[in-house]
């Protein structure tokens, strides 16, 4: 079994695993809710107060960045392509921690302790984002799968385009494709609203938090009994 898969979900079958289908089906979608609801904040709290730059949406500072460099924005062009080099690594640590503890724990910490700490750390505005970036390169990888369905946390492009086609297939009677579950459609359609819902809370809090971060990481900490 994939070490990233909470065990306890997939452990059900026959008849305990129908009388625990509501557990099994509600676990992963508040997972991918409350990650989703994180880097919606994070990416939100990331382009206002660190020079718009993006900490999740790494589609989004590689157009800004090429953008730039069509204007001859160097300077603009660099500050949007850092973030990539911290949410790469971070991402790879995120691999080497499940594969070391054989679970998302260590990583979900890790990034809880990470977005807690940025706004408390003596770092200026060009390291406090590559810190959030390499948070976001954490959480991208340390949960990739929900109760069997790949969806991305800190990515929702793909995630819109997955939504059509399962819309489409649910609609289409008697097309050879079987439609998808309730479970992955309302997972896919969750984590777009979460990311959307994150980004709206995100700025809400910059008015009135001094380190609005703490949110996402506290929501992070809530989040550890549903990993099993």
């Amino acid at each position: 079994m994939d070490p990233d898969l909470p065990g306890p979900l997939f452990r059900g079958r026959g008849r305990d695993h129908l009388r625990r289908g509501v557990a099994i089906s509600a676990r992963p979608l508040a997972q991918a809710t409350i990650l989703t609801l994180v880097a919606g904040i994070a990416d939100a709290v990331g382009y206002v107060t660190m020079g718009g730059v993006f900490a999740a949406n790494m589609t989004g500072n590689t157009v800004l960045a090429g953008i730039d460099i069509a204007k001859g924005n160097h300077l603009g062009a660099w500050n949007h392509l850092t973030p990539l080099v911290a949410f790469f690594p971070g991402a790879m640590l995120a691999r080497v921690m499940l594969r070391l503890f054989k679970g998302p724990v260590a990583g979900i910490l890790l990034e809880a302790a990470l977005l807690a700490g940025v706004g408390f750390l003596p770092v200026g505005e060009e390291n406090a984002v590559m810190i959030v970036a390499f948070a976001m390169g954490l959480q991208a990888s340390t949960i990739t799968s929900f109760a069997g369905h790949s969806v991305s946390t800190v990515v929702v492009t793909s995630t819109l385009a997955r939504t059509a086609d399962a819309a489409v297939d649910r609609l289409w009677r008697g097309a050879a494709i079987s439609p998808p579950s309730a479970l992955n459609t309302g997972l896919l359609a969750l984590t777009w609203t979460g990311y959307l819902v994150g980004a709206v809370i995100g700025g809400l809090l910059l008015p009135v938090l001094a380190w609005p971060l703490l949110v996402p990481a506290a929501l992070l900490i809530l989040m550890l009994p549903l990993l099993g």
